[in-house]
């Protein structure tokens, strides 16, 4: 409290034992105020000083905060990476395993056992007495299948396995039918049938497309196929060849050349372009055993 007066303070000196009693320093107002002005300017600094070294302390301890939510930014990317190596890995085809020299039960023909089939069923004879589509010794050969069991084999535990194999000669136009035991290496049974005739074999569609070729009634597909790819068609190898049994009774006005098919192997050819349009070569019927072509309407 500010006054002009003397204030009484006691003093122990050090070494008395008496009370003096000091005038307090009387201050005029202007002092006093600018005393008062650099004490509250110190406190001032002083909680400046200490509000700087807490904002200080808060970014200290903020940081590390910051460096965790960067953290936290990276962990889905981390995540991410472990999702992606614990994903399965895509599928891998196994190869079939080695097959092996004999069947078992049902199962198809293997490579081996086909090929033994065919041997044992073309013998000697009947390759001499035989040709082929293209006029070749030894028969045509249709198809190898497994033979079903007879039914007193049926429930046999181990059943031997059999083979038919089939043949065309075109010597006599018969198709020859033999059934081969591949256990014993026998053949069991020979079957000869006329006027029988099977789906042709690749090889005889394509015969069948070379003698379309090579004939006059053949100009206008190699004139659709030139047009088509702009070059000549010289050979079947350049389209994509598909035939079937040609059936005489399926024709109305059927032309005299066509008579003896059924007892004659006769085909109808489907011709294609390679990656390209089909060009229509249906009516024209190939008897393969007398190596004719001609036109049905």
């Amino acid at each position: 409290m500010l006054n002009n007066s003397w204030a009484a303070e006691l003093d122990l000196e050090r070494g008395r034992g008496t009370a003096v009693a000091r005038p307090e320093k009387t201050l005029d107002t202007g002092d006093h105020v600018r005393d008062l002005i650099r004490r509250n300017l110190g406190k001032a600094v002083a909680g400046a000083a200490v509000a700087l070294s807490g904002t200080a302390v808060a970014v200290a301890v903020a940081l590390p905060g910051s460096a965790g939510a960067g953290e936290q930014g990276a962990r889905p990317d981390a995540a991410a990476a472990a999702q992606q190596q614990q994903a399965p890995r895509p599928g891998v085809v196994e190869a079939a395993p080695p097959e092996g020299d004999k069947g078992i039960g049902s199962d198809p023909l293997t490579d081996r056992e086909l090929e033994r089939a065919e041997q044992l069923a073309l013998t000697g004879a009947v390759r001499m007495r035989s040709e082929d589509v293209e006029g070749h010794r030894g028969p045509q050969h249709i198809s190898t299948n497994l033979a079903e069991l007879p039914p007193e084999e049926a429930d046999d535990a181990t059943p031997p396995r059999r083979a038919r194999v089939t043949y065309y000669n075109y010597a006599d136009d018969t198709l020859l039918t033999k059934t081969v035991n591949l256990t014993t290496g026998k053949v069991e049974q020979a079957d000869t049938a006329r006027g029988a005739q099977p789906p042709p074999t690749r090889d005889e569609v394509a015969q069948a497309a070379a003698l379309i070729i090579a004939d006059p009634l053949g100009k206008g597909l190699k004139a659709d196929y030139k047009d088509i790819m702009g070059k000549e068609l010289t050979s079947p190898g350049q389209l994509v060849l598909s035939g079937g049994a040609f059936r005489k009774e399926t024709e109305e006005q059927l032309p005299p050349r066509l008579a003896a098919c059924g007892e004659h192997r006769c085909v109808r050819v489907m011709s294609k372009v390679v990656h390209g349009p089909w060009i229509n070569t249906r009516d024209l019927i190939v008897d393969l055993s007398a190596r004719t072509v001609t036109r049905v309407r």
